[in-house]
């Protein structure tokens, strides 16, 4: 055992997240784990102090300068604006790759999938995840879906990294990029060129939803599987609980000078202070930490304490089933139970052995490849509650010499020219300006100019996209027949 205390920050959390967290505590400690403990407080009550991030300013120093942040669920106030903490954790620490291991424990935890063991990677700081949303009328909210090549590189290269380094043998990608052309087409394009420098590792890809129904019928036919942070989340959670239960299932979010771990369930007020809840995924969650801080040895005493208690049909009424289950117990006696069993080893269930942790390569992003960019239009969005032929009449009325209006378009439909009368349209318009000469460049001037001559004929703007050809083809997607 070590005996250099490693400092560790830590937050109770909200609902069940005090009743796991001490249950978690419990078992590191009579474990024989070597910590530092430095409490925080995040969440619900930092949010109803007025502090729209949940987290006060000095919480963030004690987090950075501690070794591993372990952290109980969270609840974030319904409406006010209030934003997800862990969103804000995961981005302002840079923790770009959540970890979630999915694996069975048949016989003892009840599933149809016995030999399952999935690990997710799970992008996390990106994608529509991010909440980046804007209500551009009264009738229309829009969502950004934000990729770039760095977060896709990171990402995709630390799931093959993951994999080389725990004896994995196929990697998968999911995305959608049959309808998100540019955006998960990006993240398909990445995966393809980093998995070409792992030959040894056999790579597939998946549509999103296909892949999804084959993860839910037959998840022993993955391995190792990486995707965009909205995608990871939901089908993480699918995985969890396809397994066995998504209170068994704790996750590790990584970055290149930090980490958090955390169970992944919510908070669950209606389980608050009944001392029911299963802590099994926040302390799966601290089994990964003590890995990650280098006490493997902690690690493998709990985890194994933590199966055998499995194997002798201690259970939580969460996975509690008749015939397979022996006590239904709560959460402080289940963390008893643990700590029994604690230098004992399972006899049917996988005994587990760490070793001190394997560096994962956090390889900084290759530079981006000079590219011709070349302004071409402009898409200007305009809140109207007439038709379509009315505001192509007026927008036609414009002095715009250097830009013609081509197209509008309503909710991704062309509706003019050609509008198909059984096409619903709302209250916020894509007007598509291209320019007039195609052998000459567009000046940004051009574009502004335009924009004054809406405005002044009392058009209303919500919202302008410029349009850019890269190397000559389209950086925009295309309406029909455009």
């Amino acid at each position: 055992m070590t005996t250099h205390r490693t400092p560790i920050a830590v937050a109770a959390g909200d609902g069940i997240g005090p009743e796991i967290m001490a249950a978690t505590l419990h078992v590191l400690k009579e474990a024989g784990a070597a910590l530092d403990i430095h409490e925080v407080e995040i969440g619900e009550k930092v949010y109803l102090r007025g502090i729209p991030t949940g987290i006060e300013p000095s919480t963030w120093d004690v987090i950075r300068h501690s070794k591993a942040f372990l952290k109980a669920p969270i609840t974030t106030p319904q409406g006010g604006g209030f934003k997800s903490l862990n969103v804000t954790v995961r981005t302002s620490l840079g923790l770009y790759a959540n970890i979630r291991p999915c694996v069975a424990y048949y016989p003892f935890v009840e599933t149809k999938h016995p030999g399952m063991n999935v690990v997710i990677i799970r992008e996390n700081e990106e994608d529509l995840y991010m909440g980046v949303e804007y209500r551009c009328t009264p009738e229309t909210i829009e969502a950004l879906k934000i990729m770039t090549r760095a977060g896709c590189e990171r990402i995709v290269r630390y799931a093959f990294e993951y994999a080389q380094t725990h004896q994995r043998k196929k990697v998968t990608c999911f995305t959608k990029d049959n309808i998100l052309k540019f955006s998960d087409g990006l993240f398909h394009k990445v995966f393809d060129e980093i998995g070409a420098e792992y030959p040894h590792l056999e790579k597939e890809h998946w549509i999103v939803d296909i892949g999804a129904a084959k993860l839910a019928d037959t998840p022993t036919a993955f391995d190792v599987i990486v995707m965009p942070n909205l995608y990871g989340d939901i089908l993480s959670d699918v995985a969890a609980q396809i397994a066995g239960s998504v209170g068994l299932a704790g996750s590790a979010n990584i970055g290149t000078s930090g980490a958090m771990f955390e169970a992944i369930h919510g908070s669950a007020p209606r389980r608050a202070g009944q001392n029911v809840a299963n802590p099994s995924g926040l302390l799966l969650a601290a089994v990964q930490m003590l890995v990650h801080i280098g006490q493997p040895d902690v690690a493998s005493r709990m985890h194994n304490a933590w199966l055998k208690t499995l194997e002798d049909g201690i259970h939580t009424y969460d996975i509690f089933k008749e015939k397979i289950s022996k006590e239904k117990v709560g959460t402080k006696e289940f963390a008893q139970a643990v700590i029994a069993r604690l230098g004992q080893i399972p006899t049917q269930l996988p005994a587990v052995h760490y070793t001190q942790a394997k560096h994962i390569s956090h390889k900084a992003s290759q530079q981006t490849a000079a590219v011709q960019q070349e302004l071409v239009g402009v898409d200007v969005f305009i809140q109207w509650t007439e038709t379509a032929e009315e505001l192509a009449a007026r927008l036609n009325k414009l002095n715009t010499p250097h830009l013609k209006l081509k197209l509008i378009g309503n909710r991704g439909v062309r509706v003019w020219p050609d509008k198909i009368p059984e096409t619903v349209c709302t209250d916020n318009w894509r007007c598509r300006f291209i320019r007039e000469d195609k052998a000459q460049a567009l000046a940004p001037q051009s574009m502004i100019d335009l924009l004054q001559a809406v405005t002044k004929d009392d058009l209303k703007i919500t919202q302008v996209q410029s349009l850019f050809l890269f190397d000559g083809q389209r950086g925009f997607t295309v309406m029909q027949d455009e």
